[in-house]
């Protein structure tokens, strides 16, 4: 496979921005027949021929659109669904027997379905509907079985738990599940005024302009700053510039600046400068 060949199958794999075009070109490369599949299969498995199995997935992307736009009603982007839909279809060319006698398109469904519903899984909601492998088919049949908005009456929670085999109580939790909502924290800009009214931000008590709490903040920094001017002028006056020279001036210095004002090594400086760090904590502390 050239390289041209293998950019514009990466291409066809990937749908981009106008996902229109993307599904118009799909449907435009041909089907195969049943004898050409069964010779690029017996290529692919028998030759690792990579040409037969790139012509293979690029004549069933179609069916993996027609697949993914099942799963639209998760509020999840269609070209997203679809790519996943790519992946689980490769994996089922790779994977395909010719001989068994069956179809690419009826063994590669499982693994399409199987890789999109992992990505719903992993990105419908913020906190995860479903962990273990019941409550993932639970989640899939209970969407598909819950055709209106109303909560499911009582009948309805039994024949499904007993249809899915599972117990009524997993029924009414995932239900609650599949119900709720993810908010987000802050309204977007494009949300009109009702949806900004009830983002949880505006749920939340101001503080910052209580006065008791501005006042004690003002108390508190003008305590710390009289506390640091006392411990400071309790250092000698070589620490104490080494002190106000790195940490407190707004162009900070280096050790090797200090070292050649002060004709000492930068280690010396160095020193210095811990210790009197560690007077300074002392006297602040006490």
């Amino acid at each position: 496979m050239t390289t041209t060949t293998a950019l514009q199958t990466a291409r066809m794999l990937t749908p981009g921005s106008n996902l229109e075009t993307y599904m118009q070109t799909v449907s435009s490369i041909p089907l195969l027949s049943v004898e050409q599949e069964q010779d690029l299969g017996e290529r692919l498995y028998y030759h690792q021929d990579l040409d037969a199995a790139r012509q293979l997935v690029m004549a069933h992307l179609r069916f993996v659109v027609h697949i993914a736009r099942s799963y639209s009603g998760y509020g999840l982007p269609q070209g997203d669904l679809i790519q996943e839909g790519n992946v689980g279809l490769m994996k089922a060319v790779k994977r395909f027997n010719p001989e068994k006698g069956v179809r690419l398109v009826s063994f590669a469904v499982h693994w399409i379905k199987a890789e999109i519903h992992e990505y719903v899984l992993r990105n419908w909601r913020i906190v995860k509907v479903a962990t273990t492998k019941a409550q993932r088919k639970l989640f899939f049949n209970l969407r598909s079985q819950k055709k209106r908005l109303a909560w499911l009456t009582n009948t309805e929670v039994e024949a499904v738990a007993d249809s899915l085999g599972v117990e009524a109580r997993e029924v009414r939790e995932m239900e609650s599940r599949l119900t709720g909502h993810d908010m987000s924290f802050d309204p977007s800009a494009t949300e009109d005024d009702e949806g900004t009214y009830h983002s949880p931000a505006n749920y939340l008590e101001d503080h910052s302009h209580d006065p008791a709490l501005q006042l004690e903040s003002l108390d508190q920094a003008e305590s710390s700053s009289n506390s640091l001017h006392e411990a400071l002028s309790e250092l000698d006056e070589r620490s104490r510039d080494i002190l106000q020279q790195r940490w407190l001036s707004d162009e900070k210095v280096t050790l090797h600046d200090l070292a050649a004002q002060y004709g000492v090594s930068a280690e010396r400086i160095r020193q210095i400068e811990k210790n009197a760090m560690k007077k300074l904590k002392g006297s602040i502390a006490a």
